[in-house]
């Protein structure tokens, strides 16, 4: 069975991108274009997914609320995450260092498509390691 990726980003160009990159892969792709759509997905579905790329400046619920709660869920907390920032760094510098512990890695936008797969699938072959 494929592995199953949830993206969460509102901005509707990068997940069609994502979808068509990820599906291209093998991947099994789920998508949300808010926190708050992606968290209700992460209930239905969580059990079946692997790993979660997360964007972080979304209108509404910001992707490190998101991340604060999916990290918080007893279900959930085992998910590796992987940031999706627009600028070249992670955001304010502040609030990366708060939420440093809880996310496993990062990819700026717009992504390099080898470096984001060689991230996804690093994180999926220790999961399964693990």
């Amino acid at each position: 069975m494929p592995n199953r990726i949830l993206m969460i980003d509102d901005d509707r160009e990068m997940v069609t991108l994502g979808k068509l990159i990820l599906k291209r892969e093998g991947f099994d792709v789920l998508f949300a274009y808010s926190g708050a759509e992606g968290l209700d997905l992460l209930e239905k579905e969580g059990d079946t997914i692997d790993l979660v790329l997360l964007d972080i400046m979304m209108i509404g619920m910001d992707g490190w609320q998101v991340l604060e709660t999916i990290k918080s869920s007893d279900k959930h907390r085992h998910l590796p995450v992987i940031m999706l920032t627009a600028r070249h760094y992670l955001e304010d510098e502040s609030e990366t260092k708060n939420y440093a512990h809880l996310f496993n890695d990062y990819v700026v936008k717009p992504f390099v498509v080898r470096e984001l797969l060689g991230k996804i699938n690093k994180l999926l072959e220790e999961e399964e390691a693990a």
